[in-house]
């Protein structure tokens, strides 16, 4: 439980400034980027990000006066009686945007309001919704935190107060719980960390059935989720030495971080008749975290692999937004190309016009491939980065447009100031079987045709058969060759020495 807070007080300040010189905003809604820490349970604040307006132009929050319907107020009451509406959708959305953009050691871990204290004292239930609004859509990586905060600016009388609301299912009075607030340096303390990760992923694709059919974005998230449970188990080298648990980072500097994975039993395993293909999906993954001098060094760690599994969903939810925003509802395309998997009306799985992380594995009929967006990394406050991600076919116009709306912020002019480390993105490739299994076989082009499996099978198992055998036969003969020579030229030596 977070017993107290403190906030970043150059931002914080800069954010009161800002407020203060809108001051025809009666409210303000935004989210509050920090961390929570378990181990010092305490939780920094290092920046506000207001929510901008929705699609339509209008505010995210209002305020509204009461329903005259129920009667008129007592004079005493009629300054106070004022409530706060909230689109809560809208900032649950822009929470999930921006939690994209943040790298291991940052979080969205609440909302701020900028308010009057009447307003905020009749808004108590509105509030704790957005607050579980935004929880569910940028969640902490550590599935014990039941609270996020909430931090109230108050314009009449001047002052900040922070609040923990408990982000259970039922929202109560008791929701609500002051904790101790202040200002102090809290960027400018941060240890650096940067790790780089390669992996290199082969998932077999079985012939369809009824309880193995799936689409490529299933098939991904389904394999990203059991690899973080591999990487969960990782060791760690920091600056080539073994991380201890309890170890503390004292050094200035940027400090590299090496996961080392266990070794383990590969539970997918197919056989060479049931096998139709295979899911290649490999690259490498740049990221970052920060952590307060304080927390040990394993932390630092588990929020660089929790970086790295976050970072390759992110990467997929953006194909799939991209791929809903174009063809529709996404649970309506993957309905139709599994229909059209099970009547194999598709000629390769491709051509139907369906985005290519719809696509249901068992109905391609050839190779097929899918590059994931790439992490660039933006400076962002004290020497501290953000990231965003780039389609092939996007610049860095689209980038500043994005940490503009987003964030708040302003991108270099200069575009060398943004880090480039993934110069290769991430990607998924599949494969005929044949292509992998037997890499020297000429007919693995054909092993994925209709009706043709079983035969392209044979032939390509009796060409290689045939060709290793070609290879074979010349090494035999001249091994034997040798070793007559290498006898007679013995014998001779043993006959002149005699």
């Amino acid at each position: 439980m977070v017993k107290a807070v403190i906030g970043e007080e150059t931002q914080l300040k800069l954010a009161e400034a800002r407020l203060e010189q809108s001051s025809s905003t009666p409210a303000q809604v935004g989210l509050v980027i920090g961390k929570l820490s378990s181990t010092l349970d305490r939780g920094f604040v290092f920046d506000l990000v207001p929510t901008p307006p929705n699609d339509a132009g209008a505010p995210p929050c209002s305020l509204v006066e009461p329903d005259k319907r129920k009667g008129p107020k007592p004079k005493s009451q009629s300054s106070d009686s004022h409530s706060l509406s909230i689109d809560k959708d809208w900032v649950a959305e822009h929470a999930r945007q921006v939690s994209r953009m943040l790298v291991g050691g940052m979080k969205v871990v609440g909302i701020y309001i900028w308010i009057s204290d009447n307003a905020f004292k009749n808004s108590n239930i509105v509030l704790c919704q957005t607050v579980m609004g935004v929880a569910k859509a940028a969640p902490l990586s550590e599935s014990d935190w039941d609270e996020r905060l909430l931090i109230h600016i108050c314009y009449s009388p001047r002052r900040w107060t922070c609040r923990n609301c408990m982000v259970t299912s039922n929202i109560t009075s008791s929701s609500l719980r002051p904790c101790d607030f202040k200002m102090g340096r809290v960027l400018t303390s941060l240890q650096r960390f940067r790790c780089m990760y390669n992996f290199d992923i082969r998932l077999p694709i079985s012939h369809k059935n009824s309880s193995n059919v799936q689409t490529m974005n299933e098939a991904l998230r389904h394999e990203i989720s059991i690899h973080a449970k591999y990487l969960k188990s990782a060791k760690a080298m920091l600056d080539g030495n073994l991380v201890v648990h309890n170890d503390l980072c004292t050094s200035d500097g940027l400090h590299e971080v090496e996961l080392l994975l266990p070794f383990v039993e590969d539970t997918e395993v197919c056989s060479q008749k049931d096998a139709l293909g295979v899911l290649a999906f490999s690259g490498s993954v740049c990221s970052f975290a920060y952590l307060n001098i304080r927390e040990p060094v394993s932390q630092a760690v588990a929020d660089i692999k929790d970086d790295i599994i976050t970072s390759l969903q992110s990467r997929l939810d953006i194909i799939c937004d991209e791929a809903d925003g174009e063809t529709g509802p996404i649970d309506t395309g993957i309905q139709k190309a599994r229909d059209d998997a099970d009547s194999q009306e598709v000629g390769d799985g491709i051509s139907s016009g369906i985005p290519v992380s719809q696509i249901v594995l068992q109905s391609l009929r050839k190779a097929c491939a899918l590059s994931l967006p790439r992490r660039v990394f933006i400076p962002w406050l004290a020497g501290t980065f953000v990231c965003d991600y780039l389609q092939p076919s996007e610049t860095f116009e689209v980038l500043k447009d994005r940490c503009v709306e987003l964030l708040s912020m302003e991108v270099p002019t200069d575009a060398s100031k943004i880090l480039e480390p993934e110069r290769e993105a991430p990607s998924t490739v599949t494969k005929s079987f044949w292509d992998v299994a037997v890499p020297l076989s000429t007919a693995s082009s054909s092993c994925l045709e209709k009706g043709g499996l079983d035969t392209s099978r044979g032939e390509s198992s009796q060409k290689s058969i045939d060709t290793a055998d070609a290879k074979i036969t010349p090494n035999i003969i001249a091994a034997a060759v040798f070793l007559i020579v290498a006898i007679i030229v013995g014998y001779i030596l043993v006959s002149v020495d005699s």
